[in-house]
Parts: structure tokens; sequence; C-alpha cells
């Protein structure tokens, strides 16, 4: 009888720690355990683009982008900006940070990695008092943005 305690006790236990480790709100096992294997899967995936991206860049397969990379998605109150180059790139990030006040994004969050290449993730906020703010959506954040990394690019060329 107190060996089934224990398992059951045991079973509660993981339960508890993948609903923490998935982020999952479900109540159900069967729920848990399927989002905990989507999970996985999801790991299993990103681990294989790294592996391939560390032989290709360890064989010098990969040819290096001068121009970065602008990925931009949108959120419930603003955007998400992510720009991406694999060299690093002296002075981008104040174009960007002026491109983002002229488009009046207000960051609420960002991630910059200036060192061996460059990366910046950004969460930019449509501030309220911004009259273009309803006609702000994907396409003109990422014009702008393109634009500002034309700039620079121009400038950094000088």
């Amino acid at each position: 009888m107190v060996s089934k305690v224990h398992k059951r006790t045991a079973m509660y236990r993981n339960l508890q720690l993948l609903r923490s480790i998935t982020y999952s709100t479900s109540q159900r096992k069967t729920s848990v355990i399927l989002e905990a294997t989507e999970y996985i899967q999801d790991l299993k995936q990103k681990l294989e683009e790294l592996n391939l991206f560390a032989v290709a860049t360890a064989q010098k397969v990969i040819e290096y982008d001068p121009m970065p990379k602008l990925k931009v998605e949108e959120q419930e109150e603003g955007f998400v900006i992510k720009v991406l180059s694999e060299r690093s790139c002296k002075g981008l990030l104040v174009f960007i940070l002026e491109a983002f006040e002229e488009l009046g994004l207000e960051v609420l969050q960002a991630r910059v990695s200036c060192v061996d290449n460059f990366c910046l993730e950004a969460v930019g906020n449509k501030q309220e008092n911004n009259e273009d703010s309803r006609t702000m959506n994907v396409q003109l954040v990422e014009q702008v943005v393109c634009q500002a990394i034309q700039n620079w690019r121009e400038v950094a060329q000088d």
C-alpha cells in the first residue's frame, strides 16, 4: 500500500516538473505529456539546425552575407524586430534605434550582441500618442528598418 502512494507521489512530482519545463497549464496528464512531446520535438529540431550550422561553419561552407537579415513579427501591442548579421556591424544599432524613434516605437525589451556578429532582438510597442500607430504594420516597420540598414551600409562603406 505504501509503495502505491510513493509511486503516485513520484508521478505527481514528475508531472509537475514537466508542466514547469514546458510552461504547460494543462491539468490532464495526457495533455501535459503531449505538450512535453511537442517541446522535445522542437528542441530536437533546433539542435539539428545548430549542428548543421556548426558543421557548415567549421567546413567554411557558409558564405557570409554582408547584408544583415531582418525579420519583423507583429504582436498584440507592437512588434518583435530581429536583425542578424554574420559579422560585426559597427554603428548599426544607432541607425536601427533611430528608425524605431522615427516609427514611434517604444523599445520595451532588447537583447543585443555586437562582438563577433551582430544580433538584435527588440520588442517595440506602439506609442499611444502617435497618430500613425493605427496604420503601422509589419511592412512599414520592415521598410523603415531596412532603409536604416541601407543608410548604415552607405555610411559604413565610405
